[in-house]
């Protein structure tokens, strides 16, 4: 099996598309990421006798498992690298355990464990006092809810006493299920504006008879809306168990005092007496290949065909992975060649859709609207299905056993993530099965890809074409899935990776251990540190222009941009895709992560990246498409058309001017009109790195870093002057419109204020806190309070701040998304709230909670080293350091209440905020069913 699966080199318009259509979460974030932790595994049992009835089982690459008597399992991961703690619960239940008019029932009461306890009533309160970063995500197997933290004894015992408690103590009331079934709905109806979403959801419902997988995660629409609080009830004390569940505490702890916590908390919890169901459903053997056709509105065409795959603890999956991979990675695959580079398609894209069940691999292509897409779909089959007659070259598998090597590597220098990540490996039967699919990926061998893909990849297994009878079928036998002790025999552990020291990121540390010079024109930050898997990350920001010099090159830039890693002069762009996988580099030329031996070398490719660009005809071409298929599937996105208008409304720059707004139309025309020797001028006349900021946090050896850059960039001038562009607001009336978005399932509401402030005016930090707690906090704030957590009306809803260190162009924004029948709601719901926080004010129980919350957020940026490096490059630009920082959290801390609601009352006017509403007119007066 192959537990780690990403969409390879996938375009974001890709990415995008195929977003959300998995897996249902909390934050509607897909919850597909495996991840492996590697640190030095604890010997607890050596060092302590164990708590009685508690035994210790297999123990491996970092990890030790603990079983207790209650039939509860608790894995151990310490890594003192990393001030913060993941404490990570998986339930063995998922949508593949719903019954008839049930389905989205686990992702439903997902949603109600957020809801509180007798001890516990207000978890998203308590998250947000200890700023800690949460989720809960439902798949087809499992259920998973994960707390980060900052490292403490407190938040290891109160996230462990918390997940205990809820486990068996959960409300589950009514009250809760009538106000959270319609945020659930507007979720749905969320996925129902995307083409790609609605797509896959019908592949699931047509490429299955029987089995639950052909049931999406999300449900069905009457059953979120109908689904009783007993049968709710119900499938919550019988699947949330002790005997059903598994621990995960990965980060910064003691592991005798973990255990202690684990064995109080959960080890008293009685042992089950029911008995768990029996799933016996097995999907038949397909015996002809099927279609289906969706005609509803939308901006872009997609073709997707799906085949049927064996369960993930099936060894063919790992081959199976490789076969997709190979034909639909961007830019190497052969689809990609077949479709992209001809101009059929404007991308290509694949995933397994799969777990402890048989599932189904998809491989699919983005079409313009408008193109013809028979061809695609012929070129589409003919492709997977021939597959098997021209097996993997030698470089095609060592490119994707690199691709997969450098995933695992990267997942594996990153604890936080570890909880997600094992919850798959946990629903299959045990944790170890995710390192055993890397270890089955690294021997992975062409004729083993291209067998499995001649035994699926066949005409009756498929479901994208129409049925046609016949009397010799070629079926494709899905086989049973192997004993999970014959899946491990051949497992071995392997040794741990190099650990990181233990960094303080206070910001006094910080500013001490960071080194500053000048570098050409470059301002150079590099604080050296000790990290886990030698990781070292660097940030990079080059300025260049003048308001005038830039003026009208808006999109000439956009696209310069993009063309830089589709090939330099000596590599084509597959090739410089290969050069970064080689070297381990984990993101783009102005952000990206590699490792110490790595790092000189890496720095020389971003270099040769910046400054011997390609430039290619056709590469421009391609790109352009690419484009411009992103901006017309946007055409009629409520959320974007919303922002368009309110961003034009108070943007009255003249079209060409750099800092201008532009309508869809005009960026399409823009997007048509530039020239390769447009491209060419515009890098010529601006590209250099006379002024700029860089920035290397992780591992790494000062001069020889110090002497890379110099090297690379010291000597590289730009051939124009810079001067900076500051925004500013223009005086503007207030705005009320309605947007019109025909055949849309969901609306959206944008709201924004202009404001006359910078950061170091004396009232940003009081502001800053009353956003946050009236609509810049997660679940908990005034906003997610009313609009989601009482009335029910949006899935997501909230405030945000923009306010920066130069301009004084500084907005308030407000952002909802909601039914189309409820956005009149919403927008009287805001305009309460706000009245309500004006004229009575905030409360001190809130103030104490954002400062709290707020704290323990920055704390927790500052111990990502991506986040350090990125944070450098700002302060840089200012010449500011950390210190600002410091100052900033100072000021946060001494706030009074009177001094926050004295801001509130000061800088936000209602009579003065603009609001766009985009939404189909036509369902403004439809009933929206209230919850039951």
């Amino acid at each position: 099996m192959h537990l780690f699966r990403k969409n390879p080199h996938s375009t974001s318009l890709i990415a995008t598309l195929i977003s959300g259509v998995l897996t249902s979460s909390l934050a509607g974030f897909l919850a597909f990421v495996p991840y492996t932790a590697d640190a030095k595994a604890p010997d607890t049992a050596a060092r302590t006798a164990l708590p009685p009835g508690v035994t210790q089982g297999p123990s491996a690459e970092g990890i030790t498992e603990y079983n207790f008597a209650n039939g509860f399992k608790v894995l151990l991961l310490p890594d003192d690298s990393k001030p913060t703690i993941t404490v990570n619960i998986t339930y063995l239940v998922g949508s593949r355990m719903e019954n008839y008019g049930e389905t989205g029932m686990a992702h439903l009461l997902e949603h109600l464990m957020f809801k509180g306890s007798d001890k516990h009533p207000s978890i998203p309160q308590d998250f947000s006092q200890r700023g800690m970063d949460f989720n809960g995500t439902t798949s087809l197997d499992r259920t998973n809810y994960y707390e980060i933290s900052q490292a403490s004894d407190e938040n290891l015992k109160w996230a462990i006493d918390m997940e205990a408690d809820r486990m068996l103590n959960s409300h589950i009331a009514r009250k809760d299920l009538d106000s959270e079934m319609t945020v659930v709905r507007n979720e749905f109806e969320k996925g129902e504006n995307s083409p790609t979403s609605v797509l896959i959801k019908r592949m699931q419902g047509v490429a299955y008879d029987w089995h639950n997988y052909g049931k999406p995660t999300i449900g069905n629409r009457s059953d979120i809306e109908n689904v009783k609080i007993e049968n709710l009830q119900a499938f919550y004390h019988k699947y949330y168990q002790p005997d059903n569940a598994v621990l995960l505490i990965a980060g910064k702890f003691d592991p005798v005092k973990a255990l202690t916590l684990v064995n109080q908390a959960f080890g008293k919890l009685p042992k089950p007496t029911r008995k768990l169901p029996e799933f016996w459903t097995v999907e038949p053997t397909k015996d002809g290949d099927r279609s289906f056709t969706i005609r509803r509105p939308g901006d872009v065409q997609i073709v997707a065909v799906a085949y049927h795959i064996p369960s993930d603890l099936h060894d063919d999956s790992t081959a199976l992975t490789f076969a997709g991979t190979i034909l639909a990675d961007t830019p190497s695959g052969r689809l990609h060649k077949a479709l992209v580079d001809t101009g059929k398609a404007s991308g290509v894209f694949q995933f397994q859709m799969s777990g402890y069940a048989p599932g189904l691999l998809i491989i699919g292509a983005i079409v313009k609207k408008g193109e013809p897409i028979e061809p695609v779909r012929a070129a589409l089959i003919e492709g997977i299905e021939s597959f098997a007659k021209t097996p993997p070259t030698a470089e095609e598998m060592e490119r994707t056993k690199l691709s997969i090597a450098n995933d695992y590597k990267n997942m594996l220098n990153d604890p936080q993530q570890t909880g997600v990540a094992m919850s798959n490996a946990i629903a299959l039967g045990d944790w170890r099965l995710l390192f055993l699919g890397r270890d089955q990926a690294s021997q992975m061998t062409a004729a083993r890809v291209s067998s499995v893909a001649e035994h699926y990849f066949k005409r009756d297994n498929r479901t994208v074409g129409t049925f046609i009878p016949d009397d010799n079928p070629q079926r494709a036998e899905i086989p049973a899935a192997p004993a999970l002790a014959t899946v491990l025999a051949e497992y071995k552990p392997q040794q741990g990776i190099a650990e990181g020291e233990k960094f303080d990121p206070s910001q006094a540390n910080i500013d001490a251990r960071t080194q500053h010079s000048t570098i050409g024109g470059l301002k150079v930050a590099l604080l050296p540190k000790k990290t886990r898997g030698e990781t070292v990350n660097v940030a990079l920001n080059f300025d260049w222009g003048t308001e005038k010099s830039l003026f009208g090159k808006q999109t000439i830039s956009a696209l310069t941009d993009a063309m830089l890693t589709r090939g330099t002069t000596t590599l084509n762009r597959e090739q410089l895709s290969d050069a970064f996988s080689k070297l381990n580099i984990n993101g783009g030329p102005s952000q990206f992560q590699t490792t110490r031996d790595n790092l000189p070398a890496a720095l020389k490719l971003i270099a040769s990246v910046y400054k011997e660009p390609r430039f290619d005809e056709t590469e421009l071409e391609r790109l352009r498409k690419e484009v411009l298929v992103g901006l017309e599937s946007s055409r009629n996105d409520p959320s974007r058309l919303a922002s368009e208008a309110i961003s034009l409304h108070y943007n009255k720059y003249p079209r060409g001017d750099w800092l201008a707004a532009q309508t869809l139309d005009q960026q399409i025309a823009d997007v048509k009109a530039v020239t390769l020797a447009d491209i060419k001028a515009f890098y010529k006349e601006f590209y250099g790195a006379s002024h700029g900021e860089l920035a290397v946090v992780g591992d790494f050896d000062v001069a020889a870093t110090t002497k890379a850059i110099q090297d690379n960039f010291g000597d590289w001038q730009n051939a124009t002057p810079y001067e900076r562009v500051i925004r500013k607001n223009f005086d503007v009336a207030p705005l009320q419109e309605a947007i019109n978005t025909p055949g849309k399932e969901n609306g959206s509401y944008v709201a924004r204020q202009n404001l006359d402030m910078r950061d170091d005016d004396a009232d940003y930090p009081a502001l800053m806190v009353a956003n946050y707690l009236f609509g810049g906090g997660s679940l908990k704030s005034r906003l997610a309070d009313r609009v989601r957590q009482k009335e029910g009306l949006s899935y997501g809803v909230g405030s945000s701040l923009n306010v920066g260190s130069i301009s004084r162009a500084s907005s308030f924004n407000i952002g909802a998304i909601s039914a189309p029948q409820n956005l009149t709601k919403v927008d009287l719901a805001v305009k309460d709230e706000l009245a309500k926080a004006i004229k009575d004010g905030f409360t001190a129980e809130e103030l104490a909670r954002a400062k709290s919350g707020i704290l323990q957020e920055r704390l927790q940026a500052r111990a990502q080293d991506s986040a350090l490096s990125a944070g450098w490059v700002r302060l840089l630009d200012v010449d500011r350091t950390y210190a600002w920082s410091k100052k900033m959290e100072d000021n946060i801390s001494a706030l009074t209440l009177d001094q926050v609601n004295a801001a509130f009352r000061k800088w936000i006017d209602p009579a003065k905020i603009s609001v766009v509403v985009a939404r189909d007119e036509s369902k403004i007066n439809q009933p929206n069913k209230p919850g039951k």
